[in-house]
């Protein structure tokens, strides 16, 4: 069988699963997962008041992955593999051998998200020559006053040239690497929405615009835009709610698992300080974790009560009416 036939019967094998489960509400589980994200490390030069890490609220032990923690998962994997997303929680960019992560893995496209204060003109041409697929930078803010409301500590006419220097080193080289802004939109930035998309217009990168997520419901009104098209969650009696049913499913269960630096598989992008272990790499595969006990039984909390479990009250999954 060809590489490209094995990935599309594991890719439908995954989403079967998916869907029976959900009908049947147990966690049936076949196929491995289809693409998977790596954290390189949950370090990172800014101090965002609302993310876990920047804001320091973040418990579990900073460090760097190993790259052979890397090259054995990939190694597995590889077979079904659509994608690879080089970020969680940090700033991916500052581990040490970064661009080992890079290196191409013939048909599995390699996203990168980074808050753009690492692309010299030098980095910037490494990145397009490298083996990622897309690369998405952070711009909360079209000019510096706004931009360090959120991004503290931050360098806006540095990430700026940054991403100047991505968009020239694509044109010159001829490269297909697909350039993306995220702008997560806030109180203090939803008037610059179309500026945004005029700058991103310019540099020939397209424009995600992104719902705020607050750890604390009591800075909400900081950041909550005023567009109820922009916000995440409702508020009542200065409680939030995310705009959403919540239904028994997540999608991310079945084909998305997240990696730590250290090695830990945890469930989805939401449990940042991974609460949710369901197994270590240092010490099982992914195969024998994604099909373990750990996991059966958190996919089985899902499908029986989603709404019971603290981290999916913020997860877009199934949000409607709503940017994310």
């Amino acid at each position: 069988m060809t590489r490209g036939f094995v990935k599309a019967v594991n890719a439908f094998t995954s989403l079967s699963s998916y869907m029976a489960g959900t009908l049947m509400r147990r966690p049936i589980i076949a196929g491995m997962p289809p693409a998977v994200s790596f954290e390189l490390t949950n370090h990172c030069n800014l101090r965002c008041p609302e993310c876990a890490s920047g804001s320091g609220m973040m418990t579990r032990e900073r460090g760097f992955m190993d790259p052979a923690l890397f090259e054995r998962v990939v190694s597995e994997l590889k077979p079904y593999l659509y994608y690879i997303n080089l970020y969680f929680q940090g700033e991916p960019m500052m581990h040490p051998d970064f661009f080992i992560f890079t290196r191409p893995l013939g048909t599995v496209r390699i996203v990168v998200s980074t808050n753009g204060h690492f692309l010299s003109e030098e980095d910037s041409e490494k990145l397009v020559r490298s083996g990622i697929f897309k690369l998405i930078i952070s711009l909360d803010g079209m000019d510096r006053d706004t931009y360090l409301l959120y991004r503290r500590s931050g360098d806006y006419e540095k990430v700026v040239q940054g991403i100047r220097n991505v968009s020239s080193a694509i044109r010159s080289s001829g490269s297909h690497l697909k350039l993306e802004i995220q702008f997560l939109v806030n109180r203090h930035n939803e008037h610059q929405v179309q500026e945004a998309r005029l700058f991103a217009g310019e540099v020939g990168a397209s424009l995600r615009l992104k719902s705020m997520q607050v750890i604390s419901s009591d800075n909400a009104d900081e950041w909550m835009p005023s567009e109820y098209k922009y916000r995440r969650y409702t508020s009542d009696r200065n409680r939030l709610s995310v705009k959403s049913t919540l239904p028994d499913r997540c999608l991310r269960m079945y084909l998305n698992p997240v990696i730590t630096w250290d090695g830990m598989v945890i469930p989805c992008c939401f449990d940042k300080d991974a609460e949710f272990k369901m197994g270590d790499l240092n010490r099982e595969s992914l195969g024998t974790i994604w099909k373990g006990e750990k996991y059966k039984s958190f996919r089985k909390a899902v499908l029986t009560g989603r709404k019971s479990i603290p981290m999916c009250r913020n997860c877009t999954s199934g949000l409607k009416g709503v940017i994310y």
